[in-house]
């Protein structure tokens, strides 16, 4: 699924630099440098979320943000110049899902759009048990089907049975003994190095997945983001 985001923001250095940024990760970009185009969008083809300045000619950030909470509960970012607490606590209270101000990293809001896409579609998912979502890695196990940052992955059935195991539990070290047991079953008696492979594998098609090698024991998937 390619999420497509919209950004409301009159400062055009800024909307380009992060549509730039947003783009490079694999999302769809839509532009605005005022409130009521935006509202245009939103009536006839809402985007998956919104970034969303405060300070705009015309209708401001606020009633924006407000005349979307009314039939929806579509992700937002705030981004605003204005900092003090007051401002954060209205744009929060209106129906902002995050605040952020500027200057900001264009890192840090790459990773916000990450936490809080992860956060809202895996709510979206709640009834579907076999959908798993830990970070950039989406795991569909009823079709069988893994994405990376919303690229589909061709996985064998082994890294497949491993992906799961481990994104179902982030951040939790399994030994290689754990792991050669619910991949390979209790009937197999081959070498653990069975599962160092297969990490390899993994790691060649997907190299920025954050799959740890807990020396000595065996492996961690962590669904953190690092803001370089």
């Amino acid at each position: 699924m390619n999420y497509r985001i919209a950004i409301v923001e009159d400062d055009q250095n800024i909307r380009h630099i992060v549509a730039t940024y947003l783009e490079k990760e694999g999302f769809e970009v839509d532009l605005f440098d005022n409130a009521e185009d935006g509202l245009k969008l939103w009536h006839e083809n809402p985007p998956h979320m919104w970034i969303l300045d405060i300070m705009l000619p015309g209708m401001d950030g606020y009633a924006f943000c407000k005349k979307i909470r009314k039939t929806s509960d579509v992700p937002i970012i705030i981004i605003s110049a204005k900092d003090e607490e007051i401002d954060k606590i209205i744009g929060l209270e209106l129906g902002g899902d995050d605040y952020l101000t500027k200057p900001f990293s264009p890192r840090e809001l790459v990773a916000r759009v990450r936490r809080l896409f992860a956060r809202s579609y895996q709510n979206i998912k709640v009834e579907n048990e076999n959908y798993i979502q830990s970070g950039k890695l989406s795991i569909d196990e009823d079709a069988r089907k893994v994405t990376w940052n919303n690229q589909v992955i061709e996985v064998t059935v082994k890294e497949f049975d491993l992906l799961v195991m481990l994104a179902k539990n982030p951040e939790r070290a399994f030994s290689r003994e754990e792991l050669l047991t619910h991949v390979w079953g209790n009937d197999y008696f081959g070498s653990d190095r069975a599962v160092d492979d297969l990490v390899k594998r993994i790691r060649k098609k997907i190299p920025d997945i954050n799959l740890e090698t807990v020396w000595g024991h065996g492996y961690r998937y962590s669904d953190q983001e690092e803001i370089k």
